[in-house]
């Protein structure tokens, strides 16, 4: 009980004067012993001073005196060493908040001594946050295995044969857009009808490499007259966001992915898309390495936190080298000091791509955009620092070494 009137009870083992009566929380009087002397009593027994307690059943002055092991100065100590003999035991205090003296605790209990395996554990914890902190929050083992994989499959459909890498890009393209509009869908409800833009999406990348630019600017545009259309089919209300989010994905998934079938049309088309790939993937590395080692100032902490200037410094370093020896061995035509520059382009845009979706994200609520791909998340997780990179890559190498 937070009572300053708490103190060591006198020769005779009573608490206070008799005509004090009977008062719950105080052991009866005992039999024997000489009589209460009041006077006696205050010049000899020193009132011991219990610190407040703060308000919400704070207990912890309590545990820091069972700690120190304090007492007062005459008469039995308040916790440690209490009489074996209790004459009375009360029933417990109506509010469990306030702390018992020593003469309602019963049998005695030893001084609580302190958990040698406490800060081991908080090590351990904080060890395990931040070793979480470093992996990103990702399997590690699970995104390598993952991204070998996919790049087994890419690599052999890309140099065995075209079309089938042109597949492979249009499945992609839909799975995207399937994981966007699902989002967008369950987050914002917001419905940007899937069905003309994965008919679309696949279209305009498959125009994209029978035709040109030209085909892809062409079914960019019959995209998004079949999503204003298809959309008519419903009621009014929400039609303006809902074709608006239709022809933003379209734009953002299909159309920026054609580029690379455009890259693919060149006669060393496979090594360009390879470049391309390459340059992006060695730029995530560089960014994840440097800044896992050496990240300490932040690069947009409201987008992606996670993200730092050291980071980007990384990025830009190794594609750049990657651009030179890839310019330099296996672009026809190309030079080293065009890999610089492509890759300092490539470790630009890929930034800029990953904080792009890191905003939509934010946006929407979300951590990943899907669970497709494990360890990475879903294909529009890999997809962020691809697409808006194809376009830049595709300009640069039809300016250094021509279309091919």
């Amino acid at each position: 009980m937070n009572d300053s009137s708490w103190g060591a009870p006198p020769r005779g083992g009573q608490w206070g004067p008799p005509d004090q009566g009977y008062h719950p929380g105080f052991a009866p009087a005992a039999p024997a012993g000489p009589a209460y002397d009041g006077h006696e009593a205050q010049q000899t027994r020193p009132m011991p001073i219990v610190p407040d307690v703060p308000a919400g059943g704070d207990t912890g002055g309590d545990q820091d005196d069972r700690d120190r092991g304090t007492a007062p100065l005459s008469g039995p100590p308040f916790r440690d060493e209490m009489p074996q003999q209790q004459p009375y035991q009360p029933p417990q205090p109506e509010n469990p908040q306030e702390p018992m003296p020593s003469s309602q605790s019963g049998a005695p209990q030893p001084p609580e001594q302190p958990d040698p395996h406490a800060g081991s554990l908080s090590g351990q914890q904080a060890g395990s946050q931040r070793k979480q902190k470093k992996r990103a929050g990702r399997d590690l083992r699970a995104a390598i295995g993952v991204g070998i994989g996919l790049g087994a499959v890419i690599v052999a459909s890309l140099f065995i044969v075209k079309a089938v890498f042109v597949g492979v890009i249009a499945v992609a393209v839909v799975v995207g857009l399937w994981e966007l509009t699902s989002r967008l869908q369950e987050r914002k409800s917001i419905k940007a009808p899937l069905v003309p833009l994965a008919v679309g999406g696949a279209a305009m990348v498959v125009a994209g490499y029978v035709r040109g630019a030209e085909g892809a600017w062409i079914a960019m545009a019959l995209t998004a007259l079949a999503v204003l259309v298809w959309r008519m089919t419903e009621p009014p209300e929400g039609y303006l966001k809902d074709v608006t989010a239709g022809v933003f994905a379209a734009f953002y998934v299909p159309f920026l992915a054609t580029f690379v079938a455009l890259m693919l049309t060149a006669d060393d088309g496979p090594w360009r898309v390879l470049t391309f790939l390459l340059l992006t993937v060695v730029s995530d590395t560089g960014a994840y390495a440097v800044g896992w080692r050496f990240g300490k100032h932040k690069l947009a902490p409201r987008i992606s936190p996670g993200k730092t200037r050291e980071g980007l410094l990384g990025a830009v370093a190794f594609a750049m080298a990657a651009g030179a020896l890839c310019m330099e061995f296996a672009i026809d035509g190309g030079t080293w000091w065009q890999g610089l520059l492509l890759g300092l382009a490539v470790a630009a845009s890929a930034t800029l791509g990953d904080l792009g979706e890191s905003m939509i994200k934010r946006d929407l609520g979300i951590k990943d955009m899907g669970s497709l791909l494990p360890g990475h998340g879903g294909i529009m997780d890999r997809l962020d620092s691809l697409l808006p990179t194809a376009p830049v890559v595709w300009l640069l190498l039809v300016i250094f070494v021509g279309t091919g």
